[in-house]
């Protein structure tokens, strides 16, 4: 897939190894894999960091082998409910960076305009997230409310 706002393919990168069950060495059981996820979301760890923490400290290299789902479908299952999407949080708060960057630095011009495609970006994630019912229908990207939205 082509990148959003440039000239880039975006066709490099690495990938993870084509396998269907997971390595003998890990940590195989589900059970204890969920209530880890389960925790470490309750310790308000992002789904990103909760699967670092659970490669790095507790051996499971992948929960979809291990659990068949991702983290993110298995805190939905457990009713553990998230207010707005990672990806989404994360552009929001790169955008509430900027905006503190071009209060202090008025003339920057390339930050300025980084900012014009950061909203465009989170706009366009809002209306898939929209249509698709993980958002309200009443969301709307608003500049001054967006230190609100991050908390």
């Amino acid at each position: 897939m082509a990148r959003m706002h440039s000239n880039g393919k975006g066709s490099s990168g690495s990938q993870k190894p084509n396998s269907q069950a997971p390595p003998a060495w890990s940590n195989n059981d589900k059970k204890e894999v969920e209530e880890l996820i389960l925790q470490l979301s309750g310790e308000g760890n992002s789904t990103a960091a909760i699967g670092t923490i659970l490669r790095d400290r507790y051996a499971v290299p992948d929960v979809r082998l291990v659990t068949g789902e991702r983290i993110s479908q298995t805190l939905i299952r457990n009713n553990v409910t998230i207010t707005y999407p990672e990806d989404m949080m994360n552009l929001m708060r790169r955008a509430l960076g900027l905006i503190d960057h071009l209060n202090s630095n008025k003339k920057d011009l390339h930050n300025r305009r980084q900012l014009e495609l950061c909203e465009s970006r989170i706009r366009r994630l809002s209306r898939y997230y929209k249509k698709n019912g993980i958002i309200a229908d009443s969301f709307a990207y608003k500049r001054d409310q967006l230190r609100l939205m991050v908390d």
